[in-house]
């Protein structure tokens, strides 16, 4: 094995090793539920990073934070590494940085709404097309006015204005439902109970601090606890790993074919990422996992079946491992015979009839060759980590991240002038000018009181001091809370 190989396992004095170079073209690793998947994720991780490559990878159960301590020594492991015929084996840490949207586990992780954009705000929304429509024209909008939509109350104040003056705006953006902002609304409120304004705000995570070596040179593995996040709201969880995969499209450069992947990717529960979408976002993600490999960029998906992942997705993962899967049903039966077809086969393995047999830590693997072929798959052991098996302790977790060099980077939060300020000054304004203007109005005539149809700015105005004066309670307590900003940058 050379420098830029990473082992994944072996027996019977086969070891299959995929080739650095490829680790841009993608893969997946699949199984049941306590088959090894997350220790194969780690292996992975590690030696990425081992490799110079750094790491983004979601901590879903909460048993990942070991990777950032030594391994130690165990029986079942020399074993392992006999069967396997590893010669170079060393426990040893490996560089992390923790992140946490609720900011309990790691640092915060914001953006902005601006930045997550329309597309990926509906999908979060679970919105219909009609509802869709409305999220389009309020960042028209906001962006017509020179309005930043920062933070939750930001996009709530702009459809609030726009329900107010649906009748002055329809002639630019369309039909604007009062009804669809209604609903919109009511998914906002349950959206924030799900702690979603935490995730958006300023400062916002810059990319590049997921992009970055230590001193050793070594990829640092970003580390997101998504253990609270998965079961508070499965759909942010997803939107985040859709914005950061988007933006790094968007912001990184073109390195053509590169002998190792400048960052590597792992996207854990993989179907959260495509249950519900609609298909303009899956076509999206679709052309953003082919494109973004010319950026040295590798994403690996991570789930209970391959079939999970949308098919024109599925054909572009270069790298596939497939621990055991359970065949009880007739419906259980065809999709086994479905995954089997997705690998190259080999005369030697009943791929079929192996994946039911596989053992915990035991897996199918076939990696790309050199030129982009499958290997024939493989019955492998899929190698021990170098690091620790299971989390680390809190007390630990906290040593790392105040060591860090993120460390209250991004703890104090800010609130910059956005759409809220802005329409909040705006509507003081409109209602002196308006208490003045009815004083006068008085002492000179009764008659000449009549009052001329409202503007589309006075509109604003007002309309912003009703929905604003409702949300200073709520302010001062997301104050406290800690509530989150961000933008492009």
């Amino acid at each position: 094995m050379t420098a830029k190989e990473i082992l994944i396992g072996g027996q019977d004095g086969i070891q299959v090793v995929m080739d650095a170079a490829m680790g841009n073209r993608h893969g997946m690793i699949t199984g049941a539920t306590g088959t090894g998947k997350t220790i194969t994720l780690q292996i992975l991780a590690e030696a990425f990073s081992h490799l110079g490559v750094p790491v983004f990878l979601a901590d879903i159960k909460g048993d990942l934070s070991g990777i950032a301590k030594a391994g130690k020594q165990h029986l079942k492991i020399t074993e392992r590494i006999e069967k396997i015929q590893i010669n170079d084996f060393d426990f040893r840490a490996n560089p992390v940085v923790f992140w946490d949207i609720f900011s309990k586990q790691g640092h915060p992780a914001r953006t902005t709404i601006s930045d997550l954009g329309p597309l990926l705000i509906s999908n979060m929304l679970e919105l219909n097309d009609t509802q869709t429509g409305i999220i389009y024209s309020c960042f028209k909008i906001a962006d017509d006015q020179g309005l930043l939509l920062l933070d939750l109350k930001d996009f709530r104040s702009m459809l609030n204005w726009m329900g107010d003056n649906a009748k002055e705006l329809k002639s630019e953006y369309g039909n604007i439902s009062t009804s669809s902002i209604g609903a919109i609304q009511r998914r906002l409120l349950v959206l924030d109970e799900q702690g979603a304004s935490q995730f958006f705000g300023e400062p916002a995570v810059q990319l590049e601090d997921f992009c970055r070596t230590d001193f050793s040179g070594n990829g640092v593995i970003s580390l997101l606890d998504a253990t609270i996040l998965t079961q508070k709201s499965p759909r942010l969880y997803a939107v985040f790993l859709l914005w950061l995969l988007s933006e790094l499209f968007e912001t990184l450069p073109e390195i053509g074919d590169a002998d190792k992947p400048e960052l590597v990717l792992f996207f854990d529960e993989a179907h959260l990422l495509f249950e519900q979408a609609p298909r303009v976002l899956i076509d999206k993600i679709e052309q953003i996992v082919r494109l973004i490999r010319s950026k040295g960029v590798g994403v690996y998906f991570i789930s209970q079946s391959p079939l999970d992942i949308p098919e024109d997705i599925l054909g572009q993962l270069g790298l596939k491992i497939q621990h055991a899967l359970r065949a009880f049903t007739p419906k259980d039966k065809k999709v086994i015979k479905a995954v089997a077809e997705t690998f190259r086969s080999n005369p030697k393995l009943d791929v079929e009839k192996v994946i039911q047999e596989l053992q915990t830590g035991e897996a199918l693997v076939s990696v790309l060759n050199r030129d982009g072929s499958p290997t024939p798959v493989e019955r492998i052991l899929v190698r021990p980590p170098e690091s620790q098996m299971g989390p680390i302790s809190q007390s630990e977790r906290e040593e790392i991240i105040s060591r860090s060099p993120f460390n209250n980077r991004y703890d104090e939060e800010l609130d910059r002038e956005s759409a809220y300020e802005i329409l909040k000054k705006r509507a003081e304004q409109a209602s002196k000018d308006e208490t003045q203007t009815k004083t006068k109005n008085t002492k000179t005539s009764s008659a000449r009181r009549t009052r001329s149809r409202q503007s589309v700015g006075e509109a604003m105005l007002k309309s912003a001091a009703r929905s604003i004066g409702s949300q200073i309670g709520r302010q001062i307590i997301r104050g406290i809370m800690g509530s989150l900003l961000g933008g492009r940058r």
